[in-house]
């Protein structure tokens, strides 16, 4: 089992880590007698040779033929482990860029592919699934590897297993060169479909889609039987996919291209495994955050579960209520009778079904969100996040998390004067300094709506730790601060950095002349010391910044897209210079008219709408978007939705403007 390991020059070959020196000692760990220590070793390799992948390291190739014989050994303790790190560096070996596979690596695994194949006939059943999965994602042709699947698959008895065979036989046939078993296995996996078994059915449904096929909308009724089938549970053995029923539903619902609800309203319907019922409003929230048109079929499924008997399936109904906002206000009432619900989840938060009634009503701009919010103004115990969060990507499904209490209330100035005489309490008695930005935000969000809390602001402005949130909130409010003037005059001028920054951008807010504003803001923004926010800052200046278009010309264009956006409007709120700022801010929403939406273009879009007739070129490229179905985000979670309906709104507004 040890041949040749101390011939193996390992601290001249690297791992994730660095130098792998330390690998010959954590193989030899692997096969020690105690179960702990030799799956801690296993899983130390996983890391370092396998870590998040991206590349194949040259330590992989050297470790293979060992992996592969402590794997073989019954008396290893780790080598379901080891074989999971094989099936790893297969998939990835197959996957990656040449530059980034060790050269190393093909000739090494065509070697030991023997070796893998004999473990599909290895005495534990949990060996020969993990072999399976290793023949089934490695990049070796079908031509090598179907014989042997095949001689598997006729003599398996344990249904899990072959669970594991059908999903390789499916990738393998489609690996050229295929030989000349490709036939035989394609039958076969037709056959399966009419199996009696609705796992080997469903496992049969995504062998026949690696080769392309569009079999799963045609079968969905098969589908959906299988994935609502409480042998489902079987896939939780295997090697191939591991997963429950939520992890089964999200891996089927790949299978269905495009914003069809078919799939998704099967999951839906009626179930007595409340997995099945939390999946299916998973399920729902993932299709919903990539695609606008499935909302109208699946709006009444959803709502038909806010009277689930669990907590964790009324709440997920009433967030994804939340999500979709205003197209889901005819819904207002059946929300509003969760206000009630203290049920919670099992969450680090503890958010309650209520609390995210309240966040749908909020989002609907329902008032009867309005005293449920206030309470938690004024600091009654809340789930709602503490901070904001970007909750994943575009593309890592969707996350039901509700947002901070500050984000909810930003989007509620229609009830401002209901929730400020709270919001002006906390304000004179919390000390909490991220509380007191969080509730200055909302409050410059709401801007001249606000004017109520300019008292309690102003006896902030002379505290030295809390100034700031109330000069930001003194400059969205506007004029009405004006009582503010002269103490942020005075520390624009004796401040520095971006403290003085903030200081003259609120005193021209307020009120200020512009001349002792553009001292600070002038040569701070020239200079890019303090990044695009003082950029946007200056443009509020409008021409009172043209002693500066100059340097705002040479940040027009820069390699940062927010620093070019923003140093555009600037230049042209100055100057109303056209010449380089359109076609600056054309470059950075160009992408925007195929579909893809990065946060910059929100301002771009927002200040090309005031370009008018200079605008034309983003008018033409963008006036398709409006048809588009498809979201236009960058983040998960709930901002799926608001992002889409910002830049949307955005968009409107530039194809709709004066020219």
């Amino acid at each position: 089992m040890w041949e040749g390991l101390e011939e193996v020059d390992w601290a001249g070959l690297e791992h994730n880590y660095g130098s792998a020196e330390d690998v010959p000692d954590l193989l030899h760990q692997c096969a020690v007698p105690n179960p702990e220590d030799a799956e801690e070793a296993a899983s130390e390799l996983l890391n370092l040779l396998f870590h998040q992948g991206g590349w194949i390291c040259s330590a992989a190739p050297a470790a293979l033929p060992f992996l592969l014989s402590l794997a073989a050994e019954p008396h290893v303790q780790s080598r379901r482990t080891l074989l999971e790190l094989v099936a790893r560096l297969a998939a990835e070996a197959g996957q990656v860029a040449d530059r980034f596979l060790d050269p190393g690596w093909s000739p090494t695994w065509e070697r030991v592919l023997p070796d893998v194949l004999d473990l599909l006939t290895d005495s534990d059943p949990e060996i020969r699934r993990a072999a399976a999965d290793a023949v089934g994602v490695c990049a070796s042709p079908g031509a090598l590897v179907l014989p042997a699947l095949l001689r598997c698959w006729w003599a398996e008895s344990d249904l899990v297993s072959r669970l594991d065979l059908v999903l390789a036989l499916g990738q393998a046939v489609t690996r050229e060169p295929v030989g000349d078993r490709s036939d035989e296995v394609s039958a076969l996996l037709r056959s399966l479909l009419d199996h009696p078994e609705p796992q080997l059915r469903l496992a049969a449904v995504h062998a026949l889609a690696a080769a392309g096929s569009g079999l799963a909308a045609s079968r969905l009724e098969l589908v959906l039987d299988a994935v609502r089938d409480p042998s489902v549970d079987l896939w939780q053995r295997t090697s191939s996919v591991e997963s429950g029923v939520r992890g089964v539903q999200s891996w089927t619902a790949g299978l269905f291209a495009g914003a069809s609800p078919a799939f998704t309203l099967g999951l839906l319907a009626d179930h007595r495994d409340e997995e099945q019922r939390v999946g299916g409003l998973a399920q729902a929230g993932g299709l919903l955050s990539q695609w606008r048109s499935p909302a109208d079929a699946l709006l009444p499924a959803i709502v038909s579960r806010l009277d689930d008997p669990v907590a964790e399936v009324r709440y997920r109904a009433a967030e994804l209520l939340a999500c979709l906002g205003p197209s889901a206000a005819p819904h207002a009432d059946a929300v509003a009778g969760l206000l009630g619900d203290t049920a919670a989840r099992t969450t680090r938060c503890g958010e309650t079904v209520a609390e995210g009634a309240l966040w749908a009503l909020a989002r609907m701009n329902d008032p009867r969100c309005v005293p449920g919010l206030a309470k938690r103004v004024a600091g009654a115990p809340s789930g709602f996040a503490s901070t904001s969060a970007s909750y994943g990507s575009a593309r890592s499904g969707h996350y039901p998390a509700l947002p901070a209490l500050h984000e909810v209330l930003i989007r509620l100035p229609d009830h401002a004067e209901l929730l400020l005489p709270e919001i002006c309490d906390r304000l004179g008695t919390a000390t909490d300094v991220p509380i007191l930005n969080q509730l200055c935000e909302v409050l410059a969000a709401w801007g001249p709506a606000a004017k109520a809390a300019v008292p309690q602001l102003l006896d902030l402005l002379g505290d030295g730790q809390r100034w700031t949130a109330a000069a930001t909130a003194l400059a969205g409010i506007g004029s009405a601060g004006n009582g503010g003037r002269e103490l942020l005059l005075a520390r624009s001028t004796k401040g520095a950095g971006a403290d003085a920054v903030l200081a003259a951008w609120a005193y021209w807010r307020v009120g200020g002349e512009p001349a002792t504003a553009l001292k600070v803001l002038g040569p701070a923004a020239a200079e890019g010391g303090f990044s695009h926010p003082t950029l946007r800052k200056l443009a509020d200046l409008g021409p009172h910044a043209a002693p500066f278009a100059n340097q705002l010309r040479t940040m027009v264009g820069a390699a940062d897209a927010w620093t070019s956006v923003e140093a555009a409007h600037a230049l042209w709120a100055a100057t109303g210079e056209t010449e380089s700022t359109v076609p600056a801010l054309l470059e950075v929403v160009r992408d925007l008219a195929e579909g893809t939406y990065l946060p910059v273009m929100l301002p771009a879009v927002r200040h090309l709408a005031r370009f008018g007739l200079a605008a034309q070129p983003a008018t033409h490229l963008l006036r398709g978007l409006p048809t588009s179905d498809r979201r236009l985000h960058y983040f998960g979670g709930w901002r799926a939705f608001t992002e889409d309906e910002s830049i949307r709104a955005a968009v409107d507004e530039l194809l709709t403007a004066p020219e």
